[in-house]
């Protein structure tokens, strides 16, 4: 079986290398870009991606403006795309669905429970 090309978007390099240095291990190929206007251009092109993580707390463009941008792409309607977002407060889970996302986890990450969202999409 081929790996599972991640991306993962996030303003913060720090959470990309820790996301992408756990999701490396798993067995995932990761690929991340630091704005959600950046990620746009990536997913509009032909780069392999099976599953999206989204910081939703990015300057410039967040997460709940780039999820309904990201479905909205011929090329991308069946990619999963996961929130990631320290905005664990009640009502949060649901306001990221409502933008369009497949899952969400909150920071700090779980790394059993980011591992079962990753294997239910």
């Amino acid at each position: 079986m081929d790996k599972k090309a991640v991306l993962i978007i996030d303003d913060d390099h720090r959470n990309i290398f820790a996301l992408s240095a756990v999701l490396k291990i798993k067995g995932f190929n990761c690929i991340s870009c630091q704005g959600a206007e950046e990620a746009l251009d990536l997913l509009k092109g032909d780069t392999h991606i099976d599953i999206v993580l989204i910081d939703m707390m990015m300057p410039g463009m967040d997460g709940y403006e780039a999820i309904p941008l990201i479905k909205s792409l011929n090329k991308r309607k069946g990619v999963p795309v996961i929130s990631v977002t320290a905005q664990a407060m009640l009502g949060d889970r649901e306001k990221c669905l409502e933008a369009g996302a497949d899952g969400y986890i909150a920071k700090p990450i779980d790394v059993d429970k980011l591992m079962e969202l990753l294997s239910a999409v």
